[in-house]
């Protein structure tokens, strides 16, 4: 069964630079973010995360909400594999697919192709699973000729399309995002919507973090409020949403 927790989960990131005392006065001065923490033997530290439990199941699509430096996108990391906690547990079931970095992943030099194959067996697919879906995948992109060129050689938002048809044409039982598709023409985007409104449907777990509100109303069910690395707000997405608005 596809699932992903978290219990207790806390992130630091320590500061080792020589400005990490005008870094400390950057971020008192804004208030927001993580928070300052000092330690005799750590020294001095971002806290992005603290002490976060989430519980998220079969089905489950879940909007990220809350003020820049919040956590949001260090949440969806931690939910990914890419940060470890400092402390707590996540455990992950699933094939997960994340778009937290259109680059992430993405070989320069090779070809459209060649990606699309690479990110196909990064997702634990056979070469010969992944090659019975390439027509699909190239038909999805658009890109045409140009999948056989180097991907330097295209724009942002060709390595989007690029990216979004490969995470997307193999069926990812858990899919991270951080904001919706930005990039690209209108009826690609328009496209990608309804392709991940079907992955939705076929019931894996989408984790969405965006300031959209109509979006997260149209696409999620549940909402998360963070806060300076912390859950403040746990249910259904438009209970999080009219507490967000009432304070913010």
């Amino acid at each position: 069964m596809v699932s992903l927790q978290l219990e207790s989960v806390t992130v630091d990131f320590p500061v080792y630079s020589p400005g990490a005392r005008s870094l400390k006065k950057r971020l008192l001065h804004r208030g927001t973010g993580g928070r300052i923490a000092h330690g005799a033997a750590k020294g001095l530290r971002v806290r992005a995360l603290e002490d976060v439990s989430l519980a998220l199941e079969h089905g489950d699509r879940v909007g990220l909400v809350g003020p820049n430096g919040a956590g949001k996108t260090t949440l969806l990391r931690v939910l990914a594999g890419a940060y470890e906690p400092t402390r707590g547990r996540v455990e992950r079931r699933g094939r997960t697919a994340s778009l937290l970095n259109v680059s992430l992943g993405i070989d320069g030099e090779a070809t459209g192709y060649e990606n699309i194959m690479n990110r196909g067996l990064f997702l634990g697919l056979r070469p010969d699973q992944v090659r019975a879906r390439m027509d699909e995948i190239a038909a999805f992109t658009e890109l045409g000729d140009y999948l056989a060129m180097p991907v330097h050689t295209y724009s942002a938002g060709m390595r989007l399309r690029l990216a979004f048809a490969a995470c997307t044409c193999f069926d990812p039982e858990i899919l991270l995002m951080d904001e919706w598709l930005g990039l690209g023409d209108r009826a690609f985007v328009e496209k990608a919507k309804r392709r991940l409104e079907q992955f939705v449907d076929r019931a894996g777990i989408l984790v969405l973090a965006s300031q959209n509100t109509s979006l997260l109303q149209r696409v999620c069910s549940t909402g998360v409020i963070l806060d300076k690395g912390r859950v403040k707000c746990f249910g259904s997405i438009d209970d999080v949403l009219r507490i967000y608005r009432e304070n913010t």
